[in-house]
């Protein structure tokens, strides 16, 4: 599962940057969660691992805000996109890092990629300080103005390997959580770049190769025009 996963993202590194330019999604998914994780933290936000940093929009970020940033992914293709600050290849189950050792632990729309968030955030739990802080976000979907799912009409679902219910159990079973819904403004052509992406393209298609995944993507949603709305669940969470 975790090779599947790593050559997911391996082959997402073009696609990925393609969709970023045009939204700035994941860019200001990250500085919304960075605020709120600053926001519960008393002297600011120290050292923080960006787990499933992808090719570091994220981690720029959280670089701006936290005395030191640690990028850390599945994918070395991913991280090669990053020069700028500490990177670590390694699974979010299986954290190669002391305990108590950093202030913060960003999950910034990676968390629901694993099938077991539970493990992900005990390995969270072991790694922070005391006082420190843990943020993720997961995507809730895309919606009509009338609030009607887009995908309803399709024979096709776009699911989590973990679905958002699943993240948020996971981490108020280890602390003590706020939680909220953020909404963005989105396109028929933005959801077809987001499942251009060949690791968001498994959403639809997990069982498929890659090039039959993203071509089976696009032609479901070839014909998906207007505007929509796509809602985010954002989670911090702080030591019990």
């Amino acid at each position: 599962m975790k090779d599947v996963v790593r050559r997911n993202f391996d082959a997402s590194v073009d696609a990925y940057t393609t969709y970023e330019r045009r939204t700035n999604r994941f860019t200001s998914l990250a500085r919304l969660l960075a605020a709120e994780m600053g926001a519960r933290t008393d002297g600011g936000l120290g050292t923080v691992l960006d787990a499933g940093a992808g090719t570091g929009v994220s981690t720029r970020v959280f670089t701006e805000t936290a005395a030191d940033t640690i990028a850390l992914d599945i994918s070395r293709a991913m991280l090669r996109e990053i020069d700028s600050t500490a990177r670590l290849q390694a699974d979010f189950d299986h954290l190669p890092l002391s305990g108590q050792s950093v202030d913060g632990v960003a999950f910034t729309a990676s968390l629901f990629l694993v099938p077991d968030p539970a493990a992900a955030v005990r390995e969270a739990a072991r790694v922070l300080r005391p006082n420190g802080v843990v943020g993720a976000v997961a995507p809730l979907g895309w919606f009509y103005p009338d609030g009607t799912d887009v995908f309803e009409q399709f024979e096709r679902a776009s699911r989590s390997p973990a679905d958002t219910s699943a993240l948020e159990g996971a981490l108020a079973g280890e602390f003590s959580t706020t939680t909220g819904t953020w909404q963005f403004s989105t396109t028929a052509e933005n959801i077809r770049l987001f499942h251009a992406i060949p690791a968001m393209a498994a959403r639809l298609y997990p069982k498929l190769e890659t090039e039959r995944r993203v071509r089976h993507a696009s032609e479901l949603l070839s014909a998906l025009d207007g505007t929509f709305e796509q809602r985010w669940r954002w989670i911090v969470g702080v030591p019990e």
